[in-house]
């Protein structure tokens, strides 16, 4: 069988999930059409804006997709088909549903913030730590969207790499003051032509190309030039684009635009399958372009620098004017991360603190301090971030899937959608902590699984024992 019918085979799951296994949980978790969303009670003209569902889903297919499903795709691409198979799986079954469920929460709960959606199921301990960590977490997201867009910017435009941070964080600073449809709401629209001719463009240049899609050398097993293990690294390096614990907190800033409950599964769970086509996409061109694993990671060098095979790919399948347009569709995947993300944290703490966000002032008071923070992480290393990035992003991922099967156990609904990957990703964002040797504690990887695996279960056995009897608000 031709190998470029993987790719195909890999498109056609992912379609077919958002068709089948998307219904199934949105049957599951029980939508109410005709029960009033958050923007029909508390509309602000500033956070609560109704939004058309075209529109909706458009901002949050940007905001999740940030520099996530290129450069983690791109990287996981040196762990072989393994990539290819945790991009379909884990879209499907993982993180569209994180992202479904989330969204649903927090439409029921009044467009409340994660932490708070969190807080409702987990407890109000766990609230606290989800509101300091989510913050922090959101602050590393737009730093770390800073750097990726401003490099690639001074590199196809000449200028200053400085010149592009400042015009940058400027564009952030007034997306994340203004109302929601006066940048967002309207600048969205035009991001989404050059990702539609990224994603169109490469796909179709690789296959007009003299290039083999998808290289055999990469489809065999533990085909990693540094021999790294497949388990867990390849969960953690490809995040968005399976499953991120950061789309959590978009999916709130969204619940409190969206005018239907009927319209959810097309905007939560089918964004994130299209931000899975996005990373199919790149897992495939890191696969065809490059001969062996080893030319990957060789263009890369020792730092790993994905956004080196961004260049590259988008200049030799498109040339010097449709690569330079592909390039400009990578740089606003992190823009329309990065700018949501310091929303998103204004919003958590304009939560916390039942902050009015409906003036200026009030909204300003609470972004100044989010961007001096913001500021001063941008001269730490890249990849120190990114490495933070990865492990809180993953480990995000299965506290809020933790909370999502407890929404449905006091309910009783079919909780195993959530609380099956909420295990799942529970043993492997500790089996990263427990065996990375800079970030984490360096355990050798026996010990650090058998840990991985005692804690998930743990974690399973509380949410069955006791999961249903908390006392929890119900705004059903």
């Amino acid at each position: 069988m031709p190998t470029y019918v993987y790719f195909f085979l890999a498109l056609a799951a992912l379609i077919i999930g958002y068709f089948t296994y998307g219904v199934l949980v949105e049957k599951l978790f029980g939508v109410k059409e005709d029960r009033p969303t958050p923007v029909c009670k508390y509309e602000d003209s500033v956070d609560y804006v109704k939004l058309t569902p075209k529109k909706i889903f458009l901002i949050q297919l940007l905001n999740i997709a940030g520099l996530g499903p290129i450069f983690g795709p791109i990287l996981g691409a040196l762990y072989g088909p393994s990539a290819l198979l945790w991009v379909v799986f884990g879209c499907i079954f993982v993180g569209a549903v994180h992202d479904f469920c989330t969204g649903m929460m927090s439409v029921r709960y009044d467009g409340k913030s994660i932490p708070d959606v969190v807080g409702y199921n987990l407890g109000n301990g766990i609230k606290a730590v989800m509101q300091v960590f989510t913050v922090i977490m959101l602050i590393l997201v737009g730093v770390v969207f800073v750097a990726g867009p401003a490099g690639l910017l001074a590199k196809i435009t000449g200028l200053n790499l400085m010149f592009w941070v400042v015009a940058v964080f400027v564009y952030y600073i007034l997306a994340t003051l203004l109302p929601i449809d006066k940048i967002i709401g309207r600048f969205y629209p035009f991001f989404g032509i050059f990702l539609a001719f990224m994603a169109v463009g490469l796909i179709v240049g690789l296959f007009c190309s003299d290039y083999t899609v998808l290289n055999e050398s990469f489809l065999r097993p533990a085909v990693h030039p540094e021999g790294l293990p497949i388990w867990p690294m390849v969960f953690i390096t490809i995040a968005c684009g399976a499953v991120s614990g950061f789309h959590a907190t978009q999916s709130t800033m969204m619940s409190r635009c969206i005018t239907s409950e009927r319209y959810g599964r097309r905007i939560f769970y089918g964004a994130m399958i299209a931000e899975g086509v996005i990373a199919l996409i790149w897992v495939t061109l890191g696969m065809s372009v490059y001969p062996t694993p080893e030319a990957l990671s060789e263009v890369m060098g020792p730092s790993g620098n994905a956004a080196l095979v961004v260049e590259d790919v988008s200049f030799k399948l498109l040339g010097s004017v449709g690569g330079a347009m592909a390039v400009l569709g990578v740089i606003v995947l992190p823009i329309t991360s990065g700018d949501t993300a310091f929303r998103s944290a204004r919003l958590i703490m304009a939560d916390a603190f039942n902050f009015s966000q409906k003036k200026i002032m009030p909204r300003l008071i609470l972004a100044l301090p989010i961007f001096a923070v913001a500021i001063a992480l941008n001269c730490v290393d890249f990849s120190v971030l990114w490495r933070y990035f990865g492990w809180g992003n993953q480990t995000l991922a299965a506290i809020v899937l933790w909370a999502s099967a407890v929404y449905m156990l006091k309910r009783e609904k079919f909780h195993w959608i959530a609380s099956l990957p909420a295990m799942f990703m529970t043993a492997v964002s500790v089996a990263y902590i427990c065996m990375e040797p800079k970030l984490g504690f360096n355990l050798g990887a026996e010990a650090a699984n058998v840990i991985a695996v005692v804690f998930s279960a743990a974690c399973m056995f509380l949410m069955l024992m006791f999961g249903k009897k908390k006392a929890l608000p119900d705004f059903d």
